[in-house]
């Protein structure tokens, strides 16, 4: 398929990691980024309030930028939304899933650590995946959403703070990990503040360019997209006009969106945003 569309949402800016996955693989493709900073972060959401949200303010961001393919680009939200939001729709869905199944089957000590939300490392569809996948290793959970902060921090152009990251991660100095898997979208986004955090011979894995291969294969199976409009370019959505979302509009420019705007939930028109492109 030529110019796919495809539509990527997340409560925040984790989901461009994943964005940039899809660009490099699919150069041709046109991007609609929804950052449902109105219920930011995802995480912190009961699992009904999660999978309502979603429910709801997808049905007119698809009618109105119709894509061939939609991402939910976090874990926490994959985890519980992706089966009711296929029976809602016929447009393909792709979830982001941690990496559990490639890091127990490249685990030399048998020992992986998931690096993660709290919304996502107490879910059960975790302890299945580790079930079915876990190849006999033992999984070290860590929780944190200070990192989702600290990674929007960075796309902010303000500092990290490495403490964090070091008081976060240092169950590892101590353990048998040989695999960390970056389990939030957000995290890749402090992967240099990460690797520097952890020994050196830990491997890091999300789930990323899995994601981008899994899209490549669903549109060589797609019929061509007969009467949708194709998007001009890329363009970035807020669902909240706040000080915050101003705030990354400079480093939103930098991945390269065509437009910055913001669209409130359950308006019928998506508004340009005072100052953005």
């Amino acid at each position: 398929m030529k110019n796919p569309n495809f539509l990527i949402i997340d409560s925040g800016v984790g989901g461009l990691s994943i964005w940039q996955e899809i660009q490099q693989l699919i150069p041709n493709s046109h991007t609609c980024y929804v950052a449902d900073n109105g219920a930011y972060p995802y995480g912190t959401l009961e699992e009904q309030v999660l999978v309502q949200r979603l429910l709801q303010l997808l049905p007119e961001l698809e009618r109105q930028y119709q894509p061939d393919i939609i991402v939910i680009a976090c874990n926490t939200a994959s985890t519980v939304v992706l089966d009711p939001l296929r029976a809602q729709t016929n447009t393909p869905v792709i979830g982001v899933v941690p990496a559990i199944k490639p890091a127990a089957a490249c685990s030399q000590s048998k020992q992986v650590t998931l690096l993660a939300t709290p919304g996502t490392i107490q879910r059960r569809y975790i302890d299945r995946l580790i079930e079915d996948f876990g190849n006999g290793c033992r999984f070290l959970r860590i929780g944190s959403n200070q990192l989702v902060h600290e990674a929007e921090q960075k796309i902010r152009g303000k500092p990290v703070n490495r403490a964090i990251i070091h008081e976060v991660l240092a169950p590892l100095q101590d353990s048998h990990t040989d695999v960390l898997i970056l389990g939030c979208t957000h995290f890749p986004i402090l992967l240099q503040e990460i690797r520097a955090a952890i020994p050196a011979h830990i491997r890091i894995l999300d789930s990323g360019a899995a994601i981008a291969r899994r899209a490549q294969q669903l549109l060589i199976d797609l019929p061509p997209a007969e009467g949708k409009t194709r998007l001009p370019g890329n363009l970035f959505l807020f669902t909240a006009e706040t000080e915050q979302a101003h705030l990354l509009e400079a480093g939103i420019k930098h991945f390269g969106f065509d437009k910055i705007r913001f669209f409130a939930p359950n308006a019928t028109q998506f508004e340009q945003k005072s100052g953005a492109t």
